[in-house]
């Protein structure tokens, strides 16, 4: 999506908020939520947070971390209407020399996959039904 179509989205949606997300290692949601209008400077040049304040991610003198939104992952969040209407883009993790975090579970994703690739496996995933609860059973 060009850029324009995105910010034309984002007008149709009438987001007024965007939650810049990423996942921490040991896979909780974390996210860094900003007006729409800071998200044109997000988008080239990232946005910082405090690594040091994520559990695992780095040290306080090493602290400084830069988020770089992905415009494919845009959605608008439903249920996150009251302070306004909400989205989403999901993340990749850098360091401010701009190279990738090593301890960016998207990143890590994104390595093993191209590892996976090279030597001919492909890696799918889908959707999987939580079995049900209060006492029924899955049929065999």
């Amino acid at each position: 999506m060009s850029s324009q179509n995105f910010f034309e989205q984002i007008r149709k949606d009438k987001a007024e908020l965007i939650g810049l997300q990423f996942t921490d290692l040991p896979g909780v949601i974390k996210e860094v939520i900003v007006p729409i209008n800071e998200l044109r400077k997000a988008l080239p040049n990232g946005i910082w947070f405090d690594g040091s304040s994520v559990e695992g991610f780095a040290r306080i003198q090493e602290s400084g971390l830069f988020l770089k939104p992905d415009t494919a992952t845009y959605s608008v969040i439903p249920w996150l209407i009251e302070n306004g209407k909400t989205a989403r883009l999901i993340c990749d993790i850098f360091r401010p020399d701009r190279k990738p975090f090593e301890g960016d579970s998207r990143f890590i994703l994104k390595k093993m996959i191209a590892e996976a690739n090279k030597i001919g496996f492909h890696y799918n995933v889908g959707p999987e039904p939580d079995p049900p609860r209060h006492g029924k059973r899955w049929l065999n």
